[in-house]
């Protein structure tokens, strides 16, 4: 089995939402997966408990159980769990980072997001695991441009020491949409562009875990 933390210590980045439409694009790909649940808010609790269709198993938890929930998700043969962290205290973090195999730092393209990452990413370093950044709510390009905040922010990231993700994420409608309803947007909007972000970055995040998994499977809502 193996797990990744999602992590984020800046409110507003959307970790959550990234850490819901991953377990769901892990569940959809056919691997065993549940969410543990370790901040203390419960915003991914609350979205996968109003989801009717099946989906991944969700674990209300803390960090102090952590390494307690591993052990049970091995002992059920599962093939992934997916921590979605606090942003502090800093041990909780930390915890995660302990137990994860990889650590997927959530970052929009502002100065006090990547400040945070930067912080989290030395974290991972220390630690010596596994991690990867992924730009998340960029805005759109234009006429085919990426945003000087965008280009600004990936200059920047690579001075953490962790690789970028191949595939940042724009911010779309359909996330929040999706969210709403319990559902991931390879679900809400299946071929649509933010359906095309998650299903790349996911089968990047199941590549670096040597998950033997397939793209997930898109589904109409």
């Amino acid at each position: 089995m193996k797990t990744l933390a999602v992590i984020s210590r800046k409110g507003g980045a959307g970790k959550t939402t990234l850490s819901v439409n991953l377990a769901i694009a892990a569940h959809l790909a056919g691997c065993r997966t549940i969410l543990a649940d370790i901040d203390p808010q419960r915003s991914a609790s609350d979205v996968l408990r109003g989801r009717e269709a099946d989906g991944p198993g969700l674990l209300e938890s803390s960090a102090g159980k952590l390494f307690q929930a591993r052990y049970h998700a091995e002992h059920e043969r599962l093939d992934l769990m997916l921590i979605d962290t606090p942003a502090s205290p800093e041990a909780d973090v930390v915890t995660a980072i302990n137990t994860a195999d990889l650590c997927l730092l959530v970052c929009r393209p502002t100065f006090l997001d990547i400040a945070a990452v930067a912080r989290s990413a030395e974290a991972v370093r220390r630690l010596g695991k596994n991690g990867l950044i992924v730009i998340n709510q960029a805005p759109a390009k234009r006429a085919g441009q990426e945003p000087a905040s965008v280009v600004k922010a990936a200059e920047t990231l690579r001075f953490c020491g962790l690789p970028l993700a191949a595939v940042g994420l724009r911010s779309r409608a359909a996330f929040q949409q999706s969210i709403a309803h319990g559902r991931s947007v390879l679900e809400w909007e299946p071929g649509g562009a933010a359906a095309q972000e998650i299903g790349r970055l996911w089968v990047q995040v199941a590549g670096q875990l040597a998950l033997p998994l397939a793209a997930p499977a898109a589904r109409a809502s």
